[in-house]
C-alpha cells in the first residue's frame, strides 16, 4: 500500500511524535494503519482504545473513534465498546507493561471470553516512559533500571498467555518483519473472536543502551537474528530454541465470539416473556 494512503487515517495536526529517535512504535503503527487500509475498514465504524505509555500515545495520533484511558485498562474498555457497539471494529493499542502487568487480568479474561477485539501489544520488553524499569516480558539476566544486576523473574510468553486463556487468534512478529507484519494485523482484524500480536520493538534509549544494543540498527539486527519462523521453529530442539523466539500465525481456532453470544441470549429471553 502507498505511503500516501493512510495519511487519511493520522491527525497530522499532532504531529511530530514524541516517540524517541529509533523506537519502533512508528513501524507497528504504520502496519496496523496498512491493515485498516486494506480492508477499507469504514473509518467512522473504527475504535482505537490505548491505556498508558509510550505505545499508548498512538491513539492520539490517528483519525478514528479514540479513547486514551487509564493505565491497564484498555482492554476493559474496549470490551465495554465492542458490547455497546458490535458492529464497530475495535483495536485495542498497547504495550508490554500495560498489557500484562497492570492490565494482565483484564487480557486473560477478554481472551476466555473470546470477545471480537484486536489486541496489537507493543511489546519492547522495558517500561519505556518511566525509566526503563523491567516488565512482564523481560527476560531472564537483562539489565533493566529496576534490575541493575540482571533480571531474576521469567517472562511471559504473551502469544501462549492469549491462546491459553481462550483467544481463537495469536501471532508474534517484529519491527524487523515489516512487511510480514500488517498482514499478519489484517488476519487478527478479520477473525471473529479475541485476536492477539505480540510485536516485538525496539526500545534503543532505555533497554538497547542497558543491553549492549545502543543503536537502533542494533535491535533490528537482535530481531532479524534471532525470530525464527513457525516451519523452522518446528524442527528445533529445546537447546536450539535458547534465546531465540517464535514469529508468525502462532494459533488460529475459530470459537463461539462472546457479543454474538451475548445477543443470541437476549432474542432468546425477549422469545420468552
Amino acid at each position: 500500500m502507498p505511503e500516501e494512503d493512510i495519511s487519511k487515517y493520522l491527525r497530522l495536526d499532532k504531529l511530530p511524535h514524541i516517540w524517541c529517535p529509533g523506537c519502533g512504535n512508528g513501524i507497528v503503527l504504520h502496519a496496523v494503519l496498512r491493515a485498516i487500509g486494506k480492508l477499507q475498514l469504514d473509518q467512522d465504524k473504527v475504535a482505537v482504545v490505548s491505556g498508558i505509555g509510550c505505545s499508548s500515545r498512538s491513539a492520539g495520533y490517528v483519525d478514528f473513534n479514540t479513547l486514551h484511558t487509564t493505565h491497564g485498562r484498555a482492554i476493559a474498555f474496549a470490551t465495554g465498546i465492542k458490547l455497546a457497539r458490535p458492529d464497530m471494529t475495535v483495536i485495542v493499542l498497547t504495550g508490554d507493561g500495560d498489557c500484562a502487568a497492570i492490565g494482565g487480568n483484564h487480557l486473560i479474561h477478554a481472551a476466555r471470553r473470546n470477545i471480537d477485539l484486536t489486541v496489537v501489544v507493543f511489546n519492547n520488553s522495558i517500561y519505556g516512559m518511566t525509566g526503563g524499569q523491567s516488565s512482564p516480558t523481560t527476560q531472564p539476566d537483562d539489565i533493566a533500571a529496576t534490575a541493575p544486576y540482571g533480571n531474576l523473574e521469567n517472562a511471559f510468553d504473551l502469544c501462549e498467555l492469549a491462546r491459553a486463556s481462550g483467544a481463537s487468534y495469536a501471532a508474534r512478529s517484529t519491527t524487523f518483519h515489516a512487511t510480514q507484519l500488517p498482514l499478519l494485523v489484517e488476519k487478527g482484524i478479520q477473525n471473529k473472536g479475541f485476536s492477539f500480536l505480540d510485536v516485538i520493538t525496539a526500545c534503543p534509549v532505555y533497554f538497547g543502551r542497558m543491553n549492549k544494543m545502543p543503536e537502533a540498527v542494533d535491535m533490528l539486527k537482535y530481531q532479524r537474528d534471532n525470530a525464527r519462523n513457525i516451519k523452522q521453529w518446528s524442527t528445533m530442539t529445546d537447546e536450539e530454541k535458547g534465546g531465540k523466539f517464535v514469529i508468525g500465525e502462532l494459533h488460529n481456532k475459530p470459537a463461539p465470539e462472546y457479543t454474538d453470544l451475548y445477543a443470541a441470549l437476549r432474542a432468546r429471553l425477549k422469545e420468552n416473556k
